[in-house]
């Protein structure tokens, strides 16, 4: 149970970067003792992944915290986000970890942690996705570099959890639920108040019939 909750967590982060939590998986087993990575997993800590990954997160890192083109980069992160919390979910669950010493093992159910991850990142995304562009228009752009950065802060805090805490990840996914049935309702409702918009002027200048 512990173990699928580190995973949860890890694909919560996930869904805020997409890299935080795969570069961190890679250089925790690699250079220390508080992961160990599964067999099959090996390649997230060898020098192109890790390489990969740094320069994926330092372009995200820039891109989320520039008006307008953090809400094109969120349109793009929507496969790779849920994707990545699929893959760390899938390793986290399988990891040694502080928490965890003996993972346990899903014999001919290896794709429920992927899955699992998808859904978990893809909720965290959309709640992402949703809010962003509020805060850009309210705050006329200037919140977007606070909000991203809060969100990369969030990330690794996540990351840290999970690992360290993976029970408190029950919560957080809960709590993660109820922000997405808010921004889903809150966006439902901002279309269903929108005012019509005026139709095309017929023959004569009047409004057409």
């Amino acid at each position: 149970m512990l173990e699928l909750l580190t995973g949860s967590g890890l694909a919560m982060a996930a869904g805020l970067n997409a890299y935080i939590p795969l570069l961190a998986l890679g250089l925790l087993s690699r250079f220390t003792d508080v992961l160990t990575l599964p067999a099959g997993w090996g390649w997230l800590e060898g020098d192109i992944a890790l390489v990969v990954l740094a320069v994926l997160l330092a372009v995200e890192v820039v891109a989320d915290k520039i008006p307008v083109l953090d809400s094109i980069n969120d349109v793009l992160q929507t496969v790779v986000r849920p994707a990545s919390g699929g893959l760390v979910l899938a390793a986290g669950s399988a990891s040694q970890t502080p928490a965890v010493t003996d993972p346990a093992t899903l014999e001919g159910w290896g794709w429920v942690p992927v899955v699992l991850g998808v859904l978990l990142a893809l909720a965290t995304h959309t709640v992402k996705s949703i809010a962003r562009p509020a805060v850009n228009l309210t705050t006329a752009g200037a919140g977007a570099p606070v909000v991203s950065t809060a969100e990369d802060v969030s990330a690794v805090g996540l990351v840290v959890v999970s690992l360290l805490l993976p029970v408190v990840v029950a919560a957080l996914v809960a709590a993660l639920v109820a922000l997405l049935v808010l921004a889903v309702r809150r966006r439902l409702t901002g279309r269903r108040e929108r005012p019509p918009g005026r139709r095309p002027a017929g023959p004569g200048g009047g409004l057409a019939g």
